[in-house]
């Protein structure tokens, strides 16, 4: 680069202050050199930056434009500093969060928005993925920490018991199972919605259907969410995401012999040899103080 950001911090300050005599009183130096570094910013750019004919300097077009750019580049620089500042008292660059897709997002977004309330200098990335899925991405992307239902213990990972949520069997409130009670073969004589494990290893397990042969697999809960309203079927839904459903009778929870409802116990699994940074461990501690 032929130019420095100094000389661009200067004609900065030249602009802020209105003279060149300001500009050198807030930068603390001598007129003579900010007026070198002007001059040799002239000569590397090969452009007047000042016009000089008046009665003070004032910026040529080509000096507001530049000004304009080497601001830019100043903002960047400061925040590069202020990276730099961050990451060595324990900031880490990047996280990396995988979450089970059944379970309630609002905790973890609350904690985000914590985080990006006090500009948190890492970048975080959350992934959604549902049963095997979340600890094979996990493992693959070499992640941070997990939000799962189930996982296979290790050595290098420690896990972190979340309060229960639940699961409530429903349909829409024209659907031909929404008026009786019904067994488990009652039900498996219709269509099943079911989210798919999105593990390509474990494609063949499914913990939240009845075991009908009929089942439709879908991608996610609120595509599901759209389906159950539509009187596709029936499944079994996060209770969380159809509370207004239920509210308003579009949803019905089914009666059932034995239940209805489901509990499912989430737990946030870290690792033991990857120890977390400031960001992943306030991230961590958010979504447990308001998992309620």
């Amino acid at each position: 680069m032929k130019f420095s950001l100094d000389a661009i911090e200067t004609l900065d300050a030249i602009d802020q202050h209105g003279s060149f005599a300001a500009a050198a009183a807030s930068l603390h130096k001598a007129q003579s050199a900010v007026s070198y570094a002007v001059k040799q910013l002239e000569g590397v750019l090969g452009v007047a930056l000042f016009d000089r004919s008046g009665h003070r300097a004032t910026l040529t077009p080509a000096g507001l434009v530049i000004l304009e750019e080497g601001r830019y580049l100043l903002t960047r620089a400061r925040r590069i500093e202020r990276l730099g500042e961050q990451f060595a008292t324990g900031w880490e660059p990047r996280l990396q969060v995988v979450i089970d897709g059944v379970l309630p997002v609002r905790p973890i977004m609350e904690a985000l928005k914590d985080l990006a309330d006090d500009e948190t200098p890492t970048r975080i990335r959350v992934t959604m993925e549902f049963l095997g899925g979340v600890q094979r991405r996990f493992e693959r992307d070499t992640a941070d920490f997990m939000l799962t239902l189930s996982y296979t213990p290790a050595p290098h990972l420690q896990a972190h018991v979340l309060p229960d949520r639940e699961l409530v069997l429903v349909a829409a409130s024209d659907h031909a199972l929404a008026e009786t009670t019904h067994n488990a073969a009652s039900l498996q004589r219709h269509l099943e919605l079911s989210v798919h494990d999105s593990s390509d290893l474990t494609e063949a397990r499914d913990t939240h259907t009845t075991g009908g042969a009929r089942v439709f697999y879908l991608s996610d809960f609120h595509t599901m969410r759209q389906a159950l309203r539509m009187g596709l079927g029936f499944g079994w839904m996060p209770v969380p995401l159809i509370t207004e459903d239920l509210a308003s009778g579009a949803l019905v929870e089914l009666v059932m012999d034995g239940g209805s409802r489901r509990t499912i116990t989430p737990v946030l699994v870290q690792r033991i040899d990857q120890p977390l940074g400031l960001a992943g461990q306030r991230l961590f501690d958010g979504i447990r103080a308001r998992w309620h």
